[in-house]
């Protein structure tokens, strides 16, 4: 089973990403900031990375750089889920080593397509 990390410092954004993550069976762990998550990648890599934007301790950005780095750190995919949806911030994760990018709101549809776009389905 494929295993995806959920970083987002909302509860309750990660309670409705795990569902839809987990009905399309992954398995799933969650960190509330970058620096939870990086512990997290450095215990066991995941296959995908579902990343928050703004988050304190360290922002999903700073996240995704340093992961990038990490031996294994490359193989992950990582699709960005945030409200930032300006040109600016799209490219910039995507200058970053970010896969993929969903705006929040998300729904199942959309994780689910961007999923499949990723090779992840």
């Amino acid at each position: 089973m494929k295993c995806c990390l959920i970083v987002d410092d909302s509860k309750v954004v990660r309670m409705v990403a795990r569902k839809i993550l987990e009905a399309l069976q992954f398995e799933t762990v969650e960190a509330g900031d970058g620096q939870q998550a990086l512990e997290a990648c450095e215990k066991a890599m995941p296959d995908a990375i579902l990343l928050d934007w703004n988050m304190p301790v360290m922002n999903g950005i700073d996240f995704l750089r340093q992961l990038r780095q990490h031996a294994g750190g490359e193989q992950p995919v990582v699709i960005f889920c945030t409200t930032e949806n300006d040109m600016a911030h799209i490219q910039e994760a995507l200058g970053a080593g970010a896969n993929e990018y969903i705006m929040k709101p998300f729904d199942s549809d959309i994780v689910e397509s961007k999923f499949t776009q990723v090779g992840l389905l």
